[in-house]
């Protein structure tokens, strides 16, 4: 399938048509992702290519006759595509000029394509609306025109600075524990500390996994990211106790990954380095996103985990996930009357 889809043809399709993502188009590409409603870093090659050994890459241009109006970043797996496995959320990126019906017909050119080339099943992870920059629910309504198939819904936790939100009385007592341990907290830039003191050895003990990025990965995205991608760590009488992994859009201050020795709770480590975070440094983004409490592919959730984050005022927001058959697009015929 890979060698199919990098080598065939531009299928042309009546208004619109497709072109396989090559290396040779990355300018391109990148410059279209800095002018998207819906674009963020993530979807810049620099970031989308650290892991291209994982996944092969079937990213996607949609253009109306010369012009390039859409991108989908994406991976290919059998006879699926998906949009992308390696990133936190995607699907298909456009400017605010785009109208609904346009992009009723961008997914149905798409569908088609898909069809031609052997793919069975798209799936999208959809871009939760706190990263865009304008009303951006075409694709829900597409979704549901398509009979698309829910496959999986997270619940993100989200500080809203646009409403009154309050931190409760106990996250603050966790403050005034850190204060009278004359916890200090610093941005480094250096992240070796925190994954390999603290991050790794938590996730191994209590999930058996590894961070998602090793050492060496979250290094790199830093060096390519540096504006993007910063390590907050905090200190007790010089000693690393705690940390958190933010990634920060135009938007969204998102936290990537938490993590703090087993003494947080007689420290208030945690509390303290959100507390000064959302108080402090990322008291001008419209969001302060601590991510899902999710497990079990969304069907459960972390009570203690979802209690913290909610005691600083944090509340729901939802980022499903869809399959849609290729063999739907003509359930997008004569949507419009």
């Amino acid at each position: 399938m890979l060698n199919t889809l990098n080598n065939i043809s531009i299928e042309t399709i009546p208004t619109y048509f497709i072109k396989p993502y090559k290396n040779s188009y990355k300018a391109e590409w990148d410059l279209f992702i800095s002018l998207a409603k819906n674009g963020t870093f993530l979807f810049q090659r620099d970031f989308m290519d650290y892991h291209n050994d994982r996944f092969t890459d079937a990213s996607l241009f949609v253009y109306k006759k010369n012009q390039l109006i859409a991108v989908l970043p994406a991976n290919i797996d059998a006879n699926t595509l998906y949009s992308h496995k390696g990133l936190t959320y995607g699907g298909l990126l456009y400017s605010a000029k785009l109208k609904l019906n346009q992009v009723i017909g961008i997914y149905k050119c798409l569908l088609e394509y898909l069809k031609s080339i052997g793919i069975s099943s798209l799936q999208i992870k959809e871009l939760p609306n706190i990263y865009q920059s304008s009303p951006n629910d075409e694709f829900k309504y597409v979704a549901f025109l398509l009979e698309a198939k829910l496959l999986r819904r997270d619940a993100l936790s989200v500080i809203d600075y646009g409403t009154s939100f309050k931190i409760a009385s106990n996250r603050k007592e966790g403050v005034k524990k850190a204060e009278k341990q004359q916890l200090e907290i610093k941005e480094d830039l250096n992240f070796e500390g925190f994954w390999n003191e603290i991050l790794i050895p938590n996730l191994n003990e209590k999930y058996q996994t590894n961070p998602v990025h090793s050492l060496a990965e979250i290094t790199l995205l830093n060096k390519r990211f540096p504006n993007n991608i910063r390590q907050f760590n905090v200190y007790h009488n010089t000693v690393l106790v705690a940390g958190t992994t933010i990634f920060e859009t135009d938007k969204v201050a998102h936290c990537q990954y938490i993590s703090a020795y087993h003494d947080k709770n007689r420290l208030g480590s945690l509390d303290f380095l959100h507390y000064n975070l959302i108080n402090n440094v990322f008291k001008d983004k419209a969001f302060y996103d601590f991510g899902i409490s999710n497990e079990n592919n969304g069907k459960n959730i972390n009570g203690g985990l979802l209690f913290w984050k909610e005691g600083f005022g944090a509340r729901t927001v939802t980022q499903d996930v869809y399959s849609i058959n290729t063999d739907s697009s003509h359930l997008l015929n004569k949507v419009l009357i």
